[in-house]
């Protein structure tokens, strides 16, 4: 038996998506349980999901099994205390918060749980935390995603999707977008509403609130997919990959997650600074057969990725 636990706070975040996708997976072999860390659970998750939340007066509880935390932990809650002891403890660590890494890694000794087993879900991730755990990419449904061929009568589209925050944008792109905009190029951003202040209406400019659109939906309107965050920090990026499935070429500042699988010209592009950004667009825009060229590499990268071996081997690390 496997106990999935997460905040469940934002039907669009990173962390939410991922344990919801390893559910799917793992309940094919296995009996799993979603339980709820955050008072704050989002509602319409638990409409939609399995999703409890631990209540010792009901006694509706983890009863052991695997314990497995995912962008969250047990800390300074009682109900760990009281609970069946889990036969195994695994953390998947998806932010960049060493603070979090020695609260679950130092156990109390009167809780007498197993010693923690950490899966990263980037290398990036792991030589930034200079840490040691088993790497697992997010997992992630290719098959939701397929690449669409556009007509040529419309303009050229770059677009973004992500949770709405200032941590997701980053400032310097906001002379970008208007520059993209003053040549005649299309800016599609879902997860965008709060660049409203920043950004001067334009007929070719599209900002949406997150989830207007599922993912596949929203990607498959795109030439080319454009990604900086601001201060937040992406450990891994599912959005980058989920435009890859879609067959788009990326164009992404070099520094995340999703940077360990792209190279550079051959499945994707890789960015320092906003200049290179416009230049890489700019060519982009201008060659059709390197759009299609960059967008089938980047297909069969993520391909690779989910393969059903690989996908395999990650599973049986929870089953075992």
């Amino acid at each position: 038996m496997i106990h999935l636990f997460n905040g469940f706070q934002d039907p669009f975040g990173g962390s939410d998506l991922e344990a919801l996708e390893l559910y799917r997976l793992l309940s094919v072999d296995s009996e799993v349980h979603l339980w709820a860390t955050s008072s704050s659970v989002s509602g319409e998750l638990m409409r939609n999901f399995p999703i409890r939340r631990v209540s010792l007066s009901k006694w509706d509880v983890p009863n052991g099994g695997t314990y497995v935390f995912l962008g969250s932990h047990w800390r300074n809650k009682i109900w760990p205390y009281l609970i069946p002891r889990p036969r195994r403890l695994i953390y998947v660590f998806n932010t960049f918060h060493p603070k979090i890494i020695s609260l679950t890694r130092r156990m109390p000794r009167m809780l007498n749980w197993p010693d923690a087993e950490l899966v990263l879900i980037s290398d990036f991730q792991r030589r930034m935390l200079q840490v040691d755990g088993t790497v697992h990419p997010s997992p992630i449904d290719i098959e939701r995603f397929s690449p669409r061929r556009l007509g040529s009568d419309r303009p050229f589209t770059v677009g973004r999707l992500s949770r709405d925050g200032p941590g997701k944008h980053h400032p310097d792109d906001i002379p970008l977008y208007e520059t993209l905009l003053a040549e005649g190029t299309a800016l599609r951003i879902q997860g965008g509403i709060g660049l409203k202040d920043s950004l001067m209406p334009h007929p070719q400019l599209e900002l949406f609130p997150p989830g207007q659109f599922s993912a596949e939906e929203f990607l498959q309107t795109l030439d080319v997919f454009y990604y900086r965050t601001g201060w937040h920090m992406e450990t891994f990026g599912r959005v980058v990959f989920e435009a890859m499935a879609c067959g788009l070429p990326v164009v992404c500042h070099s520094y995340g997650g999703y940077s360990d699988h792209i190279r550079h010209g051959e499945n994707g592009f890789l960015f320092e600074t906003t200049q290179q950004a416009a230049r890489i667009l700019a060519d982009l825009k201008a060659d059709p057969a390197l759009r299609a060229a960059v967008g089938l590499k980047a297909r069969q990268t993520v391909e690779q990725i989910y393969s059903s071996q690989a996908l395999r081997q990650r599973l049986d690390f929870y089953l075992r």
